[in-house]
C-alpha cells in the first residue's frame, strides 16, 4: 500500500535534513524538486557563494536546473521512478566535464570551454534524479591544497573565511559546508577530498581507483585520479558514492565490480573490528589537538567494541616525495595537449607554432601548474629518467605492499588524523614545499590506489579536526560501516546492545 502524502515541506529546512529524508519527500509529493533547487541558490546567494565573500561556483545555471527539476516532478506525476536523488541539488567540481556549463579547471588556458560530451559520473547522478547547480572553484588543473592557485581567486572557508577551505577540491567542500548542497563532487589526486572534508568539517569519500570512472574527468595524472565525493554525513556520502560507481566502458581504468549498498553498513556495529594505529601517522610533531581529538576516536572505537592495534608502515616518509615525481611527471604529458590549437586559449604570435606554443602556455597556466610541469619534464627527462621516476615507481610498489601486508595480519581499517595542522589562514603558507605537506597523511592512499575517506571528529580552537579510514581494494563496506561506527559514537548515539562512552 502506498503510504499517504506527507505535509509539505520547508524546501530550505529539507536541505539541512538527509538526502534519504530530500528524496522520500520528492517521492511522496512533499516537496517539489523546482523548491529544493531554488532553495539551494536562495542559500548561495544569501551567503555570497558567488562573490569574493565565499567564492565557491566559477558557473551557475538557475534557468536549466530549475527546468531540469521541473522535468522531475512530471516524472514523479507519471508515476516513472525519480532515481536514488530525486531532485537533490549537487555541485560539480570544475574538473568534471558538463554539457550544459563550462569546465575550465580553474584555470584561464579553458576559460570559456565547454565539452561536447559529459562525464559518466555527472550523467549518473543525472538518471537517479540529481540536479547539477553549478560547477565549483579549484586549485588549477586540481593542483594545490588551498584553492588559493585557482585563476579565478581563491574559496573561502565558510567556517572561518579568514581561512582556507583546503584544495583542490575547495569549492566543493565549502559549498557542502556553508549548506548550499548536500552532496558535491570532487577529484582526488594526492588528498584533495579528504584535506578539504577535514578543513572543512564534513565528510570526504575517495573510492577505490577503477571503482568509480574518470571518463571526463580532466587529467592531471592518470594513475592516481579519481572523483570522489563530499557530504554533511557518511549516510549522504554512502548514497553519493554508490550512484557515482561501477564500471564505465568508457574507461579502461574502472574495475569490474559490484557496487554494495554501502547504506547497509549503518547498523553493522563494531563489535570484533580491527582497528590499525599506523605509527608512523602520529609523529611527535602532530598539532597535539588534532592528536587528542584522534586518540578520543580511538577511545571511542574501543568503548564500542573494536580492537585497536598499532602498525607500521614503514615506507610513509617517502609518500610526498614519490606523489610529487609521479603526479608531475603525469602532469607533464596530460597537460601538453593543453597547446592553443585544438580548444581554449590561443595567444597568437610572429615566430610560428613554436612561438604560439609558448605564448599560450606562459599565458594560460598559472605558476604552480608551470612549476609542476617543469618538474615533470625534468624527472622524464633522458639521463633523470632512472635516477627520478624510475626510482619513485619502486618506491611506490613498497609503500602500496605496506598496506597489503597490514590488512592482511588482520586489520581491518586503519584510523589516522587526516591532516597536519587544522586550516590555515589565507596566504598564511608561501613555501610551496610547505604546501605541500599538508598532504602527508593523504597521499599514501592515492599512490596505493586504497579508499579512504574522512569525517568529522572533533575541532581545534573552533576549526574542525578530521579523521581518516583506510581501508582495502574495494573494502568501501567495511570502511563505511567504520565511519558509522564512530560518527555515530561521537554524537553521543548507540546501536543497541552497544556500550556507552
Amino acid at each position: 500500500m502506498k503510504p499517504p502524502p506527507r505535509a509539505p515541506a520547508s524546501a530550505a529546512k529539507l536541505l539541512s535534513r538527509p538526502l534519504t529524508e530530500c528524496v522520500a519527500c520528492v517521492r511522496e509529493g512533499a516537496a517539489l524538486p523546482s523548491d529544493l533547487v531554488s532553495a539551494a541558490f536562495d542559500r548561495a546567494d544569501d551567503i555570497g557563494a558567488g562573490s569574493e565573500s565565499l567564492n565557491v561556483f566559477l558557473a551557475t545555471d538557475r534557468e536549466r536546473a530549475t527546468e531540469h527539476a521541473k522535468g522531475l516532478t512530471a516524472l514523479i506525476g507519471r508515476a516513472e521512478a525519480p532515481g536514488n536523488l530525486a531532485g537533490v541539488p549537487v555541485a560539480v567540481k570544475d574538473n568534471i566535464a558538463t554539457l550544459d556549463m563550462p569546465t575550465t579547471c580553474g584555470s584561464r588556458i579553458l576559460e570559456g570551454y565547454v565539452s561536447p560530451f559529459e562525464a559518466t559520473v555527472v550523467r549518473r547522478l543525472r538518471a537517479n534524479g540529481a540536479v547539477i547547480i553549478g560547477k565549483t572553484n579549484m586549485d588549477e588543473f586540481a593542483m594545490g591544497s588551498s584553492t588559493e592557485n585557482s585563476a579565478y581567486g581563491p574559496t573561502r572557508n565558510p567556517v572561518d573565511i579568514r581561512r582556507v577551505p583546503g584544495g583542490s577540491s575547495g569549492g566543493s567542500a565549502a559549498a557542502v559546508a556553508a549548506g548550499i548542497v548536500r552532496l558535491a563532487l570532487g577529484s582526488e589526486t594526492g588528498g584533495s577530498v579528504r584535506q578539504p572534508a577535514s578543513f572543512c568539517g564534513i565528510v570526504g569519500v575517495k573510492p577505490t581507483y577503477g571503482r568509480v570512472s574518470r571518463y571526463g574527468l580532466v587529467a592531471f595524472g592518470s594513475s592516481l585520479d579519481q572523483v570522489g565525493v563530499l557530504a554533511r554525513t557518511v549516510e549522504d556520502a554512502a548514497l553519493g558514492l554508490e550512484v557515482i560507481a561501477g564500471c564505465d566502458q568508457f574507461d579502461s581504468t574502472s574495475a569490474d565490480v559490484p557496487v554494495p549498498r554501502y547504506e547497509l553498513e549503518k547498523n553493522a556495529g563494531l563489535k570484533g573490528l580491527v582497528i590499525g594505529k599506523p605509527r608512523e601517522y602520529f609523529p611527535e610533531r602532530l598539532d597535539p589537538r588534532i592528536a587528542q581529538e584522534c586518540e578520543r576516536a580511538l577511545d571511542a572505537y574501543r568503548e564500542l567494541g573494536a580492537e585497536v592495534r598499532e602498525v607500521s608502515l614503514p615506507h610513509t616518509a617517502y609518500s610526498i616525495p614519490v606523489y610529487y615525481i609521479v603526479a608531475p611527471a603525469e602532469a607533464s604529458s596530460n597537460l601538453a595537449r593543453f597547446d592553443g590549437v585544438r580548444y581554449g586559449l590561443r595567444v597568437p604570435s610572429e615566430r610560428g607554432l613554436a612561438g604560439m606554443y609558448e605564448a599560450t602556455r606562459a599565458r594560460g597556466f598559472g605558476p604552480e601548474v608551470t612549476r609542476r610541469i617543469l618538474l615533470g619534464t625534468y624527472v622524464l627527462s633522458a639521463g633523470y629518467y632512472d635516477a627520478y621516476y624510475k626510482k619513485a615507481q619502486s618506491v611506490r610498489a613498497l609503500i602500496a605492499q605496506d598496506f597489503r601486508d597490514v590488512f592482511a595480519s588482520g586489520v581491518d581499517v586503519l584510523f589516522t588524523p587526516t591532516t597536519p595542522t587544522p586550516a590555515f589562514e589565507l596566504g598564511a603558507v608561501k613555501d610551496p614545499y610547505e604546501m605541500y605537506v599538508s598532504d602527508i597523511f593523504t597521499a599514501s592512499a592515492n599512490l596505493a590506489g586504497v579508499p579512504a575517506m574522512s569525517i568529522p571528529i572533533g575541532d581545534a580552537r573552533g576549526l574542525p579536526v578530521g579523521g581518516q579510514i583506510i581501508a582495502p581494494h574495494f573494502a568501501e563496506p567495511v570502511m563505511f560501516r567504520a565511519a558509522f561506527g564512530l560518527e555515530r559514537a561521537l554524537a553521543g548515539e548507540l546501536l543497541p546492545g552497544e556500550k556507552s562512552a
